[in-house]
């Protein structure tokens, strides 16, 4: 095989994992470690993925790079159709829960009709949106001011304000990326203070993201790892980054397909 055609086999398996480990490409392409060493040296060096300890991870985005919502949506799809049915089974009928901006967060929003007598309060105009049009009984919404961002949330000391004097049972929060050392960040800072305040409303936190945004970084941390009670993710997730999250968080869903598989983690099913 020539190297090329190598380097392109690897970058295939980088950007379906979002991580692999150097004895897993040599074992997919028969070739030595030494071999794909020198490939992921080649590859970083042309800026096509980061090569980390044992491995390589797809290219990481500065971390103030903030995509707009239509540029995010159409991303991981599946994935996020996943996590929200899988993050349905945490929403109780007749609570008052919050949503942050995101396209995973928009997601769930899309199938919160099937529950009776939601407050919802969100800081996302898009969210807003698709709320306002649902045919849920007993659906209130509540939309906080602020300052609007290129992914459409409501951002800034306003919204800030309107979220410190509520108390809510849930909240549900989409992030830019997750990190062991930097926990749940967004790239932008008035986000981040935001998105601060809407979980220190709430007695529990549940965190929804892809597998892409592990190891992704952006500028401001919302709340460490631990603060997590619960973090719904897919089945993309490397295996390492499932470990760390299980001795991390509270509770560790991982949503594929029609079912939630959580590894010995939270049984979904039992959920009220």
């Amino acid at each position: 095989m020539l190297a090329a055609e190598r380097q392109n086999r690897i970058m295939e398996a980088v950007q379906e994992r979002g991580a692999v480990r150097v004895s897993e490409l040599a074992a997919l392409l028969q070739v030595s470690d030494m071999t794909i060493r020198r490939d992921l040296d080649a590859l970083a060096s042309r800026g096509r993925l980061d090569k980390v300890h044992g491995g390589a991870t797809t290219k990481r985005s500065p971390s103030t790079d903030e995509p707009g919502f239509e540029a995010k949506w159409v991303r991981q799809t599946a994935e996020k159709e996943a996590i929200a049915g899988a993050a349905m089974q945490l929403v109780t009928p007749g609570s008052a829960i919050g949503l942050s901006a995101g396209t995973t967060t928009w997601t769930l929003a899309k199938q919160l009709s099937a529950v009776p007598d939601l407050t919802v309060v969100t800081n996302s105009m898009r969210i807003a949106d698709v709320l306002q049009r649902s045919t849920a009984r007993g659906l209130n919404v509540i939309l906080t001011g602020g300052v609007r961002t290129p992914s459409d949330a409501l951002v800034g000391p306003i919204a800030v304000a309107a979220l410190q004097s509520l108390h809510l049972d849930v909240v549900f929060l989409g992030v830019h990326g997750m990190d062991v050392r930097a926990g749940f960040t967004t790239p932008n800072l008035l986000e981040a203070d935001t998105d601060r305040a809407l979980v220190a409303a709430a007695r529990r936190l549940v965190v929804l993201a892809d597998h892409t945004k592990w190891s992704t970084v952006g500028i401001s941390t919302i709340a460490a790892l631990e603060e997590a009670d619960v973090v719904v993710t897919d089945a993309g997730l490397p295996p390492e980054a499932g470990t760390a999250l299980r001795e991390a968080v509270g509770d560790l869903v991982i949503a594929g397909g029609d079912t939630a598989d959580t590894r010995g983690s939270l049984d979904v099913d039992a959920l009220p």
